[in-house]
């Protein structure tokens, strides 16, 4: 079976995206799903950033590993070579503009995450727990649909 592959992106990679990302890679290795992967990028990311303190602790929190979550940058090609890509907002998937597999979560699960950017571990922690009901919505409604 050929590989899938699931983006997350944000605004600079260093909160949201990832944090979908590490939470989606864990649940599915935690529910032996094969076939997909999961990766993150920004659509304004500096590349040689790093994760977001907070994002790393709130992560840790729940025993999300962490290790290689790096900031890169959206490209077209990122978007044609995935199967899903997943916007933290629905203003993020108009900037993206009309692709077949761009959806926000916004589409997905009726609310967008907000930036938990400059806040504290608090906002971060709820950032978190939204991202977790998201990706089980993920795996629930597409991935294990898209097994079918």
């Amino acid at each position: 079976m050929k590989r899938k592959k699931i983006t997350f992106v944000c605004t600079g990679n260093t909160c949201r995206s990832p944090m979908a990302e590490a939470i989606l890679r864990a649940q599915i290795k935690k529910r032996k799903i094969k076939w997909w992967d999961v990766s993150s990028c920004g659509i304004h990311a500096e590349t040689g950033g790093s994760l977001s303190e907070n994002s790393r602790t709130a992560l840790e929190e729940i025993n999300v590993p962490t290790k290689g979550l790096k900031p890169r940058q959206l490209t077209d090609k990122i978007i044609s070579n995935s199967t899903l890509v997943v916007t933290m907002t629905e203003k993020q998937r108009l900037f993206i503009g009309e692709r077949g597999n761009v959806r926000s979560v916004k589409e997905m699960c009726g609310f967008d995450i907000p930036d938990p950017y400059g806040c504290g571990i608090e906002v971060y922690r709820l950032t978190r727990d939204a991202l977790v009901s998201v990706c089980n919505t993920i795996i629930d409604d597409y991935i294990l649909k898209f097994e079918e």
